[in-house]
């Protein structure tokens, strides 16, 4: 009979894979809850989340493809991971800023004068943390866009798919089928469920097709998951979360998140360290009628208040910052 230990920092918790916390679906009293949240919402809402713990789950539309916005620098970071594993790209590699690179929209790169030199971690740091653009760009040239959507694919991410660089006036050229959905949601497209399992095969630290993570893995996953830890937009998931019912003082991030927005799109997905154990949250909303960038947008509150009210219910204790770090199941996923 199939066992996996979850374990994290000072918790254990022994799950088999035939008792009834193993896949303990749909939390029917949160659905509820969360349901009400994405109803009252001026736009449109789908969600998946889930307690790694226990199994349970709630799902507004998770299996409906919408706008990735930046999220899907998710997948742009896990192919990095799986690069510099194999040895085809380091985090020492130097990558060249021109001002051909400088698209505009979010980061701090647009600001800086070229060329300027930059190694594959800065610019995958800033992407991660500032979302920048331009170093967006310089990581996508680095690692190749189809090794990213390979990548994505080997994932079993059916409906992810990255069409682009940001802000590139020239695309590959697509199938019909995925030309219409690149004309529909502009960067990128995934669904709720599928960019809540990058997230969580970063924290699960699943690289490869090796059954275990090895010490070089974990270090892989830990400065992805640090670079998660730091970001600097937090006003969706974290909103609500960052310093609730956990230590003042020295402790650190307890969520580590990747955002996405445009006028009318705000995402956002992320790990939680909670007392009782992970939780993973992957939030989209679009369609939105408040279009605004200021920080109460009616779109970043409703996902903060489903956050909110999902880590309330299956971690009422709070959240455990010292636990955020990666943590390795037993086995690999195909």
């Amino acid at each position: 009979m199939l066992k996996t230990a979850l374990f994290l920092g000072c918790w254990l918790f022994s799950l088999d894979a035939g008792s009834p916390l193993m896949g303990a679906g749909l939390d029917s009293e949160l659905q509820q809850r969360v349901a009400a949240i994405a109803s009252a919402h001026q736009g449109h809402m789908t969600l998946f989340a889930e307690d790694l713990a226990t199994g349970k789950t709630v799902a507004i539309e998770p299996d409906t493809p919408v706008p990735t916005a930046s999220v899907i620098k998710l997948a742009i970071l896990f192919e990095a991971l799986e690069q510099v594993r194999s040895g085809k790209a380091h985090f020492e590699d130097r990558l060249t800023l021109t001002k051909a690179d400088q698209v505009p929209g979010a980061g701090v790169l647009l600001f800086f004068d070229p060329p300027q030199q930059l190694t594959l971690k800065d610019a995958l740091t800033l992407m991660v943390v500032m979302s920048d653009n331009a170093a967006t760009n310089l990581v996508i040239d680095h690692l190749g866009l189809p090794d990213i959507n390979r990548r994505i694919e080997w994932m079993g991410l059916h409906n992810t798919h990255l069409f682009n660089k940001v802000f590139s006036k020239s695309s590959p050229a697509l199938p019909p089928k995925l030309e219409a959905e690149h004309k529909k949601f502009g960067l990128g497209e995934t669904t709720a469920r599928e960019m809540a399992s990058v997230i969580e095969r970063i924290y699960r630290c699943e690289l490869g097709t090796a059954r275990e993570a090895t010490p070089d893995d974990l270090q892989l996953c830990t400065i992805a998951t640090t670079m998660l830890g730091n970001q600097f937009y937090r006003d969706c998931i974290p909103r609500f979360l960052d310093g609730w019912n956990a230590p003042e003082t020295g402790s650190g991030t307890a969520v580590g998140n990747k955002t996405g927005s445009l006028d009318e799109v705000r995402n956002d997905v992320a790990i939680v360290a909670a007392k009782r154990g992970p939780i993973v949250i992957s939030a989209f909303t679009f369609d939105n009628k408040d279009q605004s960038w200021r920080a109460d947008n009616q779109a970043q509150i409703a996902i903060a208040n489903a956050a909110k009210a999902i880590v309330e219910s299956w971690s009422p204790e709070g959240l455990a910052p010292n636990e955020y770090k990666p943590h390795p199941a037993d086995s690999n996923r195909p």
